[in-house]
């Protein structure tokens, strides 16, 4: 801010901000008024005056033809030092401190900044001496008189005071005085902005009648320096506030430069030398405008954020340059490499899923730009995997990714027994917790060769079979929370469909359609209750037909917590589940904030399979228990413990579940 010379009554002021956001005065003559020696003239003597008392304590007579009063002793700011003499120079002790006079003051923001540089508050806790608590007065003294300056209370005063006792009270007595308000308000140049002139001034928000609060102004600054760079104008010039305070009337004057420098539309994205990572056309992919667009300089902000999250680029350079038409501004862009490979670990256990260990090994731009490979192995109790996978992020728009996978898995269940080689692509729009989205859908095709054992459901002989299956799965949701892994309000929606046709000594087809909906409500600041529904169905063909593989099961952390993992629902000769047709599954749960960062989350969960092609509401196997959630930086981790409440045999007890994120 520049605070520049004005009249000011019969004398001008020069005022500086300081550090501290306050503003200081130094008088200065006005140079247009004639100015005369000041002489006391004393009148003649007559005859019947009376010698003049020489009491000292007498009231002092008044200055004729100065115009300027004796001050009044009685008022005069108490000497800090006088006061502080009243405690013991020798000893010392601890002290307390408080602020009087500025209860007035509606701001919380004036009392944490003098919170955060009090030397008194910050020292409280240690003895003092007389002299330590006079330096210390002082000190505050003028960060307090400072700090109100800057509210626009230009006549505060600040005196101190001890008052003596075993633990000796340092006061500062606050008198504010008139609050300061804007006379006028004036913003040169904005008239070039055309219509978006008003809006412009709108955003700035300082206006006549307002108080001279230098919070406000360097706020109204940076508000007007956004907003016009999202109205068009990327070459615009928001000069500093220069602000005349009057203090005869106790007013102010601001005057703000602006040269809004043409509005714009965005051109084209071009490449900066030395750009290591890919180049301008898929940046321009990334982007959310394309050419022709008005310029927003929001946008820009937008498109940095995108190029860090994907995890290639260490710095982004992003700047406006002139386009190849006067009314265009292109993009120029420069971005440094990241570390491209990645190598990751995992190892888990679960009650229903058994010991497992993951190792991955990536590289995020072997395929430029953005082409993945991943090279990724499972080894387990019940599971063992190796798979190939290909991911292109950004695929020709943001946040779109091509996905091809190849694999081979041995997965060994209680229901079955699986060895599955798979081929899989898919194009999808996703959602991470950077940019969560509001819709996101995917649209695939798998082709699985699986040779499956399971038992004959009416003798509980062991057979095995090899399926063929050919699918078309896709999926539309709908989030409408506001949090990916720690929803509090709001709900989502999703739906999946997938035509699949299955060769096992005939050709036939079926359709398996899921439908999932929860709900969260908040109540007040620390429960959150939240509740979900699980409906599935598969219509086409019956139940033995479809490769156990395919089939609905129910039960698990992310199913019905209490049971084992798909252990909920029909059974074969053996006690072993056999899945089903049709699938019901109910949840609700309180999410309570405890303490701290830690929650418990008593939960209630239902749910059953069923052999009928349309889900049932009868038969349901009720699970309980309490969970614990450890609110992190990047998610809640959850540590669910349930038990069913009615069991079927061979269920066990206690069921244990940890993850990252809630259950729902």
């Amino acid at each position: 801010m520049v605070f520049r010379v004005g009249r000011a009554g019969p004398a001008a002021a020069f005022f500086v901000l300081t550090t501290a956001g306050a503003v200081s005065s130094v008088g200065v003559p006005d140079a247009g008024a004639q100015t005369a020696p000041a002489v006391a003239q004393t009148p003649a003597r007559t005859p019947t005056d009376t010698p003049m008392s020489l009491d000292p304590n007498s009231p002092l007579a008044a200055l004729p033809d100065i115009g300027v009063d004796w001050p009044d002793l009685a008022s005069a700011p108490i000497d800090p030092a006088a006061t502080v003499a009243a405690v013991d120079a020798n000893t010392e002790s601890r002290y307390a401190w408080r602020i009087d006079g500025i209860d007035g003051i509606n701001d919380t923001l004036l009392r944490q900044r003098f919170a955060a540089l009090s030397t008194l508050d910050a020292n409280d806790r240690q003895p003092a001496n007389a002299a330590q608590l006079d330096r210390r007065a002082r000190e505050d003294a003028d960060l307090l008189n400072s700090l109100l300056r800057a509210e626009g209370y230009y006549d505060a005063t600040v005196v101190t005071r001890v008052e003596p006792g075993a633990k000796p009270m340092v006061v500062l007595a606050a008198s504010p005085g008139t609050l300061y308000t804007f006379k006028g308000v004036t913003i040169d140049g904005i008239a070039a902005a055309g219509d978006k002139a008003p809006g412009l001034v709108t955003a700035f928000g300082v206006k006549p009648a307002d108080p001279v609060n230098s919070d406000a102004i360097v706020a109204g600054q940076a508000k007007l320096t956004t907003q016009i760079g999202r109205e068009g104008f990327p070459f615009a010039k928001v000069g500093d506030p220069a602000i005349v305070v009057d203090h005869a009337t106790r007013t102010a004057t601001l005057d703000l430069s602006v040269q809004p420098g043409g509005q714009r539309k965005f051109g084209q994205v071009v490449a900066l030398p030395g750009n290591r990572v890919f180049g301008a056309d898929h940046v321009a992919e990334i982007a959310r405008f394309s050419p022709g667009d008005v310029y927003d300089a929001a946008k820009l902000d937008d498109l940095r954020r995108a190029l860090i999250q994907t995890s290639l680029v260490s710095a982004v350079d992003l700047k406006p340059v002139q386009g190849a038409t006067p009314d265009t501004v292109d993009v120029a862009v420069k971005l440094d490499r990241a570390p491209p490979h990645t190598v990751a670990g995992e190892l888990g256990y679960g009650t229903g899923e058994g010991a497992r260990a993951e190792l991955s090994w990536t590289h995020r731009n072997l395929f430029p730009p953005e082409g993945a490979l991943t090279v990724r192995g499972v080894l387990g109790t019940q599971e063992q995997l190796g798979s190939i996978v290909f991911r292109r992020n950004n695929f020709h728009a943001r946040d779109r990714v091509l996905t091809l996978q190849a694999s081979g898995v041995h997965t060994n269940r209680d229901a079955y027994d699986a060895k599955t080689f798979s081929l899989a692509g898919s194009l999808e729009r996703q959602t991470n917790i950077f940019f969560q989205k509001t819709w996101t859908w995917s649209a695939g095709a798998e082709l699985i060769a699986s040779d499956e054992r399971d038992v004959i459901v009416s003798t509980g002989d062991p057979r095995r079979r090899t399926f063929f299956i050919g699918a078309l799965p896709t999926s539309l949701n709908y989030d409408g929370s506001d949090d990916l892994l720690n929803p509090t309000k709001g709900f989502r929606l999703g739906g999946r469909l997938s035509p699949e046709v299955s060769l096992q000594g005939a050709v036939f087809g079926y359709t398996r359609t899921q439908f999932d909906g929860s709900v969260y409500q908040p109540f007040g600041d620390s429960v959150v209750l939240a509740a979900r529904t699980r409906l599935g169905t598969i219509v086409g063909a019956p139940r033995d037909q479809v490769a156990p593989s395919r089939r609905f099961y129910a039960g698990g952390g992310a199913s019905v917590r209490g049971y084992g993992y798909q252990s909920i629902g029909p059974r074969d000769p053996n006690n072993d589940p056999i899945g089903g047709r049709s699938l019901t599954e109910f949840s609700i749960e309180a999410r309570i904030k405890a303490f701290g960062n830690f929650g418990i989350v008593p939960f209630l969960d239902a749910g059953n399979i069923y052999t009928s092609p349309l889900p049932k509401f009868t038969g349901l196997q009720y699970g309980t228990g309490i969970g614990v959630r450890y609110y992190s930086n990047f998610g809640p981790i959850r540590l669910d413990v349930g038990t069913p409440i009615n069991p079927q045999p061979g269920d066990s007890r206690i069921a244990v579940y940890v993850s990252l994120g809630q259950a729902f």
